[in-house]
């Protein structure tokens, strides 16, 4: 059986971005490629030509003291990241932030799905509560679901399939990961509570529609700008009882936030909106560079398919008109969702056959026909990946 990528899925207007897959020019074949991970350093040009306008300096008496503002019911919150952050959702217009809403922050969005899981609980409930996502879902919810052994809540599988008339807690991802899609809640019972994870709701990756308004609503510094290193994310919450429950789980978990972390993720998150709001800017601001690198590797992905007579297929999204470009823009998700033949692991097609280290379509509630590839790569590693990819056509034989 010949093997090869074509494009298949819901129809919609195909992405207007063609171009040749280039060789890699200094990287062998020979290495195993990791592209199961979600590792931005996509970013990393972009941010190195920035120099000096994101540095943060720190001298040697700053930052001592545990606490930021006391009079903040999020006590460990740098008031410049407070800032920073309603800044630039107002500018980009993806999220309600007026003031009434309480934005807390956590060491990543990790830390925040765990003080959401335990705010949303009660221990007056005789069992532990449902968690449920709707399959594909992030494959790391069971496991921080499961990983404490918690008597307050519970993992409980594919939200689709939910049909218990108790409590539950439904996480809803969007745009998704894996597959990219636009998403809802799906249970929509009396009862039921909902944690909204908008990690990928940012110009780069999909067309800005409206300004979320979700009771939670979880961001990530990581995949907002690719500085997953600095591990800041931020909850927009709105009832107070709700973010003092999470303020009391981040502070008896690690006492707070690094302030160093904070300084440097309202820096560069001011940086972003200043350039977004500079109609004199000489260049890219960093999501019409986000955008535009996105949907040009998008593009050769694309383009691979077509020329490609074999057994992967790749979703289409539809075009939305984006508020904050003010055009029609294509979805360019964070990773691309392969699906193969019927019969064929796609996670093991890749990695026997192309040394492509993926993560398999079980990890997220479905069948091994599907694996997740990461477009978030350095470009060396991603020309390498469709180099590989336009290799497996002809090369693999089955029964």
């Amino acid at each position: 059986m010949v093997v090869g990528l074509v494009e298949t899925a819901v129809p919609t207007a195909k992405s207007t971005i063609s171009s040749v897959v280039k060789k890699p020019t200094f990287l062998s074949s020979d290495p195993i490629i990791n592209v199961a991970r979600g590792d931005p350093t996509i970013y990393e040009p972009y941010w190195k030509k920035m120099g000096d306008r994101c540095k943060v300096v720190i001298v040697g008496d700053e930052f001592m003291s545990y606490f930021c503002n006391t009079m903040n019911l999020c006590w460990f919150l740098l008031p410049e990241l407070d800032n920073a952050i309603r800044t630039l959702h107002r500018v980009v217009g993806n999220a309600m932030v007026d003031d009434d809403r309480f934005i807390i922050v956590g060491n990543g969005s990790t830390q925040l799905f765990h003080a959401l899981l335990y705010a949303l609980s009660s221990p007056d409930l005789p069992e532990p509560i449902n968690v449920v996502a709707a399959a594909p879902f992030y494959s790391s919810y069971p496991e921080e679901t499961k990983f404490l052994r918690s008597k307050l809540y519970k993992w409980a599988g594919d939200a689709n399939c939910y049909d218990k008339d108790e409590p539950y807690i439904e996480v809803v991802t969007s745009p998704n990961n894996p597959d990219g899609s636009i998403r809802g809640t799906v249970v929509n019972r009396e009862g039921g509570k909902a944690i909204h994870d908008l990690a990928y709701y940012w110009p780069q990756y999909a067309p800005i529609t409206s300004k979320a308004d979700h009771d939670a609503m979880l961001f990530t510094f990581s995949k907002a700008t690719g500085h997953a290193g600095t591990r800041i994310g931020w909850a927009i919450v709105k009832d107070k009882v709700i973010a003092a429950k999470m303020v009391k789980f981040i502070e008896v978990s690690s006492i707070g936030v690094s302030r160093e972390a904070q300084l440097r993720a309202a820096k560069i998150l001011g940086v972003i909106a200043d350039d977004c709001r500079n109609l004199d800017l000489k260049g890219e601001n960093f999501f019409e560079y986000g955008r535009r690198l996105m949907s040009e590797r998008w593009g050769k992905l694309r383009e691979l398919g077509m020329k490609s007579n074999g057994v992967f297929s790749l979703p289409k999204y539809p075009r939305g008109y984006c508020k904050f470009t003010g055009e029609y823009t294509d979805s360019n998700p964070a990773f691309a969702w392969l699906k193969s033949k019927e019969g064929l692991n796609c996670e093991n097609l890749l990695r026997d056959k192309s040394k492509i280290i993926t993560r398999g379509g079980p990890s997220f509630g479905v069948d091994s026909t599907y694996t997740r590839v990461s477009m978030l790569s350095r470009d060396v590693e991603f020309e390498l990946l469709l180099e590989r990819l336009a290799a497996i056509k002809g090369t693999v034989n089955g029964n």
